[in-house]
């Protein structure tokens, strides 16, 4: 008697353990009976008829990614490998569909992503298509969003995670974007070389200028201190002609004095007598009024 009730126990229990069942949070169901859809749980502790039902699949309600690599070519004729990864889920209210009518989404999808991606790439330079991977990503989308929503799927998002051409090509490109940096940086260093060079020949016009008014300056002061020697010397009873030749012959000191101050002066004043420098005005004078004499016969 102990023996069959401990017997009865055991099939009471295998016997509820099959009926009872729990299905855990996003995660639905299927159940079929006699091998025909039943009925589709939820999460939480769930009842099925023993042996009749059975659970054929645990369909996941959570987002979902898949990567999925594609080789194509560009409309400059460059190979290029891209990465794209979709995102997706199994809507609750689909679950049905998403099982019973697709035997493998993943292939489902694929397909499409090779279909998409073969179509809009070879429209475009290799170029292009870095510049417009968001472009690619949202036709890829549109594409998978209108052909899976009918199997139960809803595409939350596509991405081209990456794009990768051959190694030629990106040797090509690193080539290329170089000499276009140096070409940027040689045009910099000339623009400065520019601006140094107007800049010098700025500042040495503002320095001849400078020279030349400090020297015109000087002449006049000197002009005016030998008009007010002379009127000096024209006080004492010494007429224009004598004053001159007195001022002339001081300078000529001077100038001789100032080249024997300088031990390093390779300046030579020839001649140097005294007679010189009265020759040197009696020259001028008469010049002066050669020349006073042309523009009276004029």
């Amino acid at each position: 008697m102990e023996f069959w009730g401990i017997v009865l126990i055991g099939a009471a229990a295998i016997l509820v353990s099959s009926m009872l069942f729990v299905v855990k949070q996003q995660t639905a169901a299927i159940i079929e009976r006699l091998g025909k859809f039943s009925s589709i749980k939820n999460a939480g502790l769930n009842f099925k008829v023993p042996v009749i039902d059975k659970i054929v699949f645990r369909m996941n309600l959570r987002i979902q990614q898949l990567d999925v690599l594609v080789e194509t070519k560009t409309k400059d004729n460059v190979f290029v490998r891209m990465k794209i990864s979709v995102q997706f889920q199994v809507l609750p209210s689909s679950v049905y569909d998403a099982y019973y009518r697709l035997q493998n989404p993943h292939e489902q999808i694929t397909a499409y992503i090779f279909d998409v991606v073969r179509a809009e790439v070879p429209k475009m330079k290799l170029d292009d298509v870095f510049e417009r991977k968001d472009d690619i990503a949202i036709a890829i989308k549109d594409e998978l969003q209108e052909a899976m929503k009918s199997y139960g799927y809803y595409i939350v998002k596509a991405l081209v995670t990456d794009i990768d051409p051959n190694e030629e090509v990106k040797h090509a490109m690193n080539r290329i974007n170089a000499a276009e940096r140096a070409k940027l940086a040689a045009e910099y260093e000339a623009e400065a070389d520019k601006i140094k060079i107007v800049a010098k020949a700025k500042a040495e016009a503002e320095s001849k200028k400078l020279q030349g008014e400090g020297i015109a300056n000087q002449r006049r002061e000197i002009a005016r201190g030998l008009e007010d020697s002379v009127k000096m010397l024209n006080g004492v009873n010494i007429n224009s002609q004598e004053a001159s030749a007195l001022i002339v012959v001081t300078q000529h000191y001077d100038t001789l004095n100032s080249i024997g101050a300088n031990s390093k002066s390779n300046l030579i004043l020839l001649p140097n007598s005294p007679n010189a420098a009265n020759g040197l005005l009696t020259s001028t004078i008469t010049s002066f009024a050669a020349a006073q004499q042309i523009v009276n016969n004029d």
